[in-house]
Order: C-alpha cells, then sequence, then structure tokens
C-alpha cells in the first residue's frame, strides 16, 4: 500500500470515529497530533481531514442528492467517511486524477465495510465524477478567474 493509500485510510479512520462519537474531525486530529499515544499523523492525512471538514456542508449535500434511494443517515458511518474523502478528492483536490479518486474510495471500502459496498460507493462517485468539471467550476469560481486572466 502506498504512503497515499495510507493516508487515506488513516484519515478514513479519523472521520469515522469523529462521525460516530459526534466530534468534529478537526479537534479529534489536533488531538491525536503530537500525541506519544498514537503513531505519527502524516501531512496528507491532515490535509484530507481538514479538507473534508472545511466542505463537508457541500459534499453532503452533493452526497445526498447522488445517493439514489439513500439518505446519509442511512448509510453506514463507514461508507459515509469514505464517500467524503472521495469526494473531497474528486472535486477539491487538483493532484488526484478523478479515476484515482474513485479507485482508492472503492479500495477502502472493500477492506472496510460490507460486500455491496463497493458497488454503492464507486457508483455514487461515478455518477458525480460525470459532472465533476461543473461543480468545480461552480464549487471554485475565482480559481477559473485566475485562470482565465493568464
Amino acid at each position: 500500500m502506498g504512503s497515499r493509500s495510507k493516508a487515506r485510510k488513516r484519515a478514513v479512520d479519523f472521520l469515522y470515529e469523529a462521525d460516530l462519537r459526534g466530534v468534529d474531525p478537526v479537534t479529534l486530529l489536533a488531538d491525536r497530533v503530537g500525541s506519544p499515544d498514537v503513531p505519527p499523523v502524516g501531512e496528507y492525512t491532515i490535509t484530507l481531514v481538514e479538507g473534508v471538514n472545511a466542505n463537508r456542508e457541500r459534499i453532503d449535500e452533493l452526497l445526498t442528492q447522488h445517493a439514489e434511494g439513500w439518505t446519509l443517515a442511512r448509510m453506514p458511518a463507514v461508507d459515509r467517511s469514505v464517500l467524503r474523502l472521495g469526494l473531497y478528492e474528486l472535486l477539491f483536490s487538483d493532484d488526484v486524477p478523478p479515476a484515482v479518486a474513485i479507485d482508492e474510495a472503492v479500495e477502502l471500502v472493500k477492506a472496510l465495510s460490507t460486500d455491496d459496498s463497493p458497488r454503492f460507493v464507486n457508483g455514487v462517485l461515478g455518477r458525480i465524477a460525470g459532472i465533476a468539471p461543473r461543480l468545480r467550476k461552480a464549487l471554485r469560481p475565482e480559481q477559473t478567474a485566475e485562470q482565465s486572466a493568464e
């Protein structure tokens, strides 16, 4: 498993625990970073947890719209955490190709959840990937304006 894959797994662990405990994932992360009781937390894990948290409202809106027949509350908590991470990478990470974001999310959910979860996660992220360029423009209009000025 590559270092980014390990960072994603670690980020899902934080997101999942925070979700179950009803606490802010960044606060949970801050409590753990530098603690002698847990292994060191890598930069990419921190980036992912902070990114998901900062964009969570929009991420959850999109998941609700595209998870046909499923509410967020009805999803298994681990699937919800993996979907949030995958959607963050799909829409907000410029250095992660869409296929990689989806494949990594599917691999995570294969290892962590039910037999039906990989197909579900792939379907939801795949639907959103189809409209990702349009969503990126809507989510980050200032970046589009900067690129046009160059």
